[in-house]
């Protein structure tokens, strides 16, 4: 097993990596160009080219018209080739190293790479964290559930151009009864990642997150969240689910996008093995997101009903034009893999250029994932999804004297001897206050370092 990988420093910000690179030649080719063409214009005006000297009448007021227009073409090029040459955004490389390991085990190990400089001589960093954010990779986060925020909320440091999919299959608590009674896409999920990727006061956001008690009487809004009656709402005015959230994002000033990965109702249904009354192994199908971890059995498979349910179109274009494409932390079965189901998802992920990482989760989940380690996971993305991630980022600050929480445990990272079949990077991704989940800083730190190392190795 790799060492132990320090965590970064949280006040330090990274810079985005190529995309910043690359619009700064633009602007310098851009600037060039302009200033060329006033140059050329300049030429006409001054006579400066004898074949282009015409003196007919008429002609002076439009030679002063080339005069001015050349003269101004000239400085908006030379300011935009000056602002592109004097803008220092070089990548600066993270003071974090993510350690790795590549397919076939711990005899494969790949080293991490060399120790960048310290932060004291790295360069000068004049942009503004706004604009560097802008500058920022553009990503594309699969999943839902409680862990999929926590990953946005880190992720807002480094980006602005982040798109959340999430699924549509949860059937319980709030969003459940919204479904039922209204015909709604539960909203719940969408409620989550509004508020996470969202701008507005914390006043709104935890209105957003209010929930109705239950009072003596039955009250129909108890357990109802205010979020996802507000979504509702949006969604009976503007006439449609996918509008209702879009609207939903904008007053509520999200930086991003947030997307469900098919507008069809559909039903997460699972083939569960467990123990019978006599002993002997039974096997069952499940219907239903809430109910399959209550089964308390073994999932084998997940899939939908129907099986073929359409993608959102601009979740597939989304995904095919991303920097990196990520998948969970989140409840394996019933939030991140329901997406993946979605074949048209799960196809445009496979073909995507991009470099596409699974985040594992970090500790078990009872009924749905009781004693799986990172390897059980890379499996069933396998299984279920193909080749559309073999690279895994995973926790490695945990105790497995200890246990996370009552009836579950930490996912383990694989045995030295242990041979693989994806490639590993972790490190300390684990949340202090509540060690079963994730920290958002420390998880998007560390993500967007392996990104860095992907795209340094040309796999992006």
């Amino acid at each position: 097993m790799t060492d132990h990988i320090p965590s970064p420093d949280s006040n330090q910000f990274t810079p985005p990596p190529a995309r910043a690179v690359r619009r700064q030649f633009g602007l310098l080719f851009a600037g060039a160009l302009v200033a060329g063409l006033g140059a050329a214009f300049l030429l006409y005006a001054l006579d400066a080219v004898g074949w282009l000297a015409v003196r007919r009448g008429g002609q002076q007021a439009a030679q002063i018209a080339f005069w001015l227009a050349g003269l101004l073409l000239l400085l908006m090029g030379t300011g935009a080739a000056l602002t592109a040459i004097l803008r220092p955004e070089r990548i600066i490389e993270s003071a974090e190293n993510p350690s790795t390991t590549a397919p076939g085990g711990a005899g494969a190990s790949t080293p991490p790479p060399a120790e960048p400089e310290p932060a004291s001589h790295a360069h000068p960093q004049l942009l503004s964290p706004s604009l560097h954010r802008q500058l920022g990779p553009r990503v594309v986060v699969i999943g839902g559930g409680t862990g999929m925020p926590q990953l946005l909320r880190g992720l807002r440091a480094y980006t602005d151009d982040i798109t959340a999919v999430v699924t549509v299959a949860d059937d319980g608590g709030s969003s459940g009864r919204l479904r039922r009674q209204m015909g709604l896409l539960p909203p719940g999920d969408f409620r989550n990642n509004i508020a996470a990727l969202s701008d507005a006061e914390d006043l709104m956001m935890s209105v957003m997150q209010y929930r109705f008690a239950d009072r003596e009487g039955g009250s129909e809004l108890a357990g109802h969240s205010f979020g996802n009656l507000f979504i509702a709402a949006m969604a009976a005015v503007t006439g449609s689910f996918e509008a209702g959230i879009a609207e939903s994002s904008r007053v509520l000033a999200v930086r991003g996008r947030v997307l469900p990965s098919t507008l069809e109702h559909v039903t997460l249904c699972a083939e569960i093995a467990r123990e019978g009354e006599d002993g002997a192994e039974e096997w069952l199908t499940v219907k239903g997101e809430s109910n399959i971890p209550a089964a308390r059995g073994r999932v084998m498979r997940v899939f939908l009903e129907p099986d073929d349910a359409h993608a959102y179109p601009a979740v597939l274009q989304a995904i095919l034009q991303a920097d990196l494409i990520v998948a969970g932390p989140g409840s394996f079965f019933t939030s991140v893999m329901p997406n993946l189901l979605v074949a048209a998802v799960r196809d445009a992920i496979a073909a995507a250029r991009a470099p596409r990482i699974y985040v594992c989760n970090i500790a078990t989940q009872p009924g749905e994932t009781d004693g799986y380690a990172v390897s059980d996971h890379m499996r069933q993305l396998r299984l279920h999804a193909g080749n559309a991630f073999t690279i895994a980022l995973a926790n490695d600050n945990y105790d497995l004297a200890t246990i996370p929480y009552a009836g579950a445990q930490w996912v383990a990272l694989p045995q030295p001897d242990e041979a693989i079949d994806y490639q590993l990077f972790h490190g300390d991704l684990r949340n202090e206050t509540m060690p079963s989940h994730h920290d958002p800083d420390k998880l998007a730190a560390k993500l967007m370092a392996v990104y860095r190392i992907l795209i340094d190795r040309g796999l992006g």
